[in-house]
């Protein structure tokens, strides 16, 4: 009798199969959740653009939120090479209707998060169409270079130095 052939072949060849298949299933059921949860599908949009003097953190399908609720995406960014300035391609859901004077900002989800395009709708009561742009823009923050003005103790305002002798001012004269 021959020591290195299983005693059931057929029954390994079984289990193997079994693992197999729920190794495949689970993958699956894997990618149907990343699928759903991501907002994957097709959406019908429309296109806006925006031009900002810097949109760092900011790639193609950066979120585009109205309070705080995903309206849309980022399709693309181009430079002007006449101005200089970024101009960012928007992809917005058809079923939101954007005022004319609405504005858009470059910003964050935290100190360290992702960069995001945050929406703050106008009053007006006419709607831009697609193909139009949004007019009040606010770029992104440098946040390096204030965090490195905060520490060199440059604030920007109009306070005294700190080494400057104190500022008095004269009393009033007595009359007599």
């Amino acid at each position: 009798m021959e020591t290195g052939i299983a005693a059931h072949p057929m029954q390994n060849n079984t289990v193997e199969t079994l693992i197999g298949a729920i190794v495949v299933v689970v993958a699956a059921v894997f990618l149907y959740f990343a699928y759903t949860s991501t907002n994957s599908a097709v959406v019908d949009s429309y296109e806006l653009d925006a031009r900002f003097q810097r949109v760092d953190g900011l790639s193609v399908g950066t979120d585009v939120r109205l309070s705080g609720i995903k309206i849309g995406t980022v399709a693309a960014l181009t430079l002007d090479p006449k101005t200089y300035q970024a101009t960012v391609h928007l992809s917005i859901r058809n079923d939101v209707k954007l005022p004319d004077d609405s504005s858009i900002m470059v910003t964050s989800t935290g100190l360290l998060g992702n960069s995001y395009l945050s929406v703050s709708p106008g009053g007006s009561d006419t709607m831009l169409a697609a193909g139009g742009a949004i007019r009040n823009t606010q770029g992104s923050v440098d946040l390096m270079s204030l965090i490195g003005r905060f520490a060199s103790g440059a604030t920007g305002g109009s306070a005294p130095p700190a080494n400057a002798p104190p500022q008095t001012t004269p009393a009033p004269a007595a009359h007599p």
